[in-house]
């Protein structure tokens, strides 16, 4: 008994001190009832379950809106600035792919391989098919004509021969490369655009080695490369001797890892138009439909 009465008063005495400290202590009189909010909160079944599924709406963001860009166009070799020209985002703004980049300079590679490389086996070496020594008695190796492939001047084995060595790679993920080297460019600041018809006086490598120099365009900032639209024979022939300055290519001659390797580019707008023009087949979203 006495020890039912200790655990009574015991029990009691615990409910005491925990109402005490609950309404007695003025910071969870304050706490109490965000507590007994927030418990309520989770303890609630969520409606949202019980919403038939066509309530439920799904709306999807719209793609962000990039601007057109404006470029400067400068005249040459003065490069004052004379107008501005508008080009789409989707040209000369893409972000850098080095995935595609890559695949696009090793699928120029390829191209340009000639693979004549071209061996002679032993039946193209000309010479008699005769057997050079017994094949027994002599106490050397076997050994058969003249043209065998352990022999000087005989046959080789397992040799090169003429073979293609290019690669193939989709035509739309070319282009995209084309404007993705051109917004790299772009973007740092190294893609110059300038007016038609680029040509110096005379075709003198100390007038083209000026131009360089003044405009930082020279060896000591890298170099730089020079697309014209036609074949200019001043500008080029000058080029050809004072090639640590730079280079000058028409736009037929350009591809992607010229655009890459040089400090920057000096391009005519012509040229430049006209690159974008025949590397924008992926950006051609219609749909050819059927004719009845």
């Amino acid at each position: 008994m006495a020890s039912h009465g200790l655990r009574c008063s015991s029990q009691t005495f615990r409910k005491q001190a925990t109402h005490v400290t609950i309404f007695g202590d003025p910071l969870m009189q304050c706490l109490t009832p965000h507590l007994a909010r927030s418990m309520a909160t989770e303890m609630e079944p969520s409606a949202v379950n019980h919403l038939p599924p066509s309530t439920y709406s799904y709306t999807r963001r719209p793609a962000p809106v990039v601007p057109d860009l404006l470029a400067t166009v400068y005249k040459f070799p003065t490069m004052e600035p004379t107008r501005f020209v508008q080009y789409s985002a989707k040209h000369l703004y893409l972000p850098l792919r080095r995935d595609i980049l890559h695949r696009a300079v090793i699928f120029e590679g390829d191209a340009t391989r000639k693979g004549t490389a071209s061996t002679k086996w032993r039946g193209d070496v000309h010479g008699s098919g005769r057997k050079v020594r017994p094949q027994k008695g002599t106490g050397n190796a076997r050994l058969g004509d003249k043209k065998s492939p352990m022999l000087k001047g005989g046959g080789v084995a397992f040799g090169p021969h003429p073979r293609d060595f290019s690669t193939k790679l989709p035509r739309k993920m070319y282009d995209l490369a084309w404007r993705t080297a051109l917004s790299y460019r772009y973007r740092r600041g190294e893609l110059i655009l300038v007016e038609d018809d680029v040509d110096i006086e005379m075709a003198e490598p100390r007038w083209i080695t000026k131009i360089m120099e003044r405009n930082h365009w020279g060896n000591s900032d890298g170099r730089s490369l020079i697309i014209t639209k036609e074949w200019k024979q001043n500008l080029f022939e000058a080029l050809a001797i004072a090639g640590s300055e730079g280079r000058a290519k028409t736009q037929a001659d350009v591809d992607v890892k010229d655009i890459l390797e040089l400090g920057r580019i000096i391009i005519e707008k012509r040229a430049l138009d006209s690159i974008l023009k025949s590397h924008s087949s992926d950006l051609d979203r219609t749909v050819p439909s059927a004719i009845y």
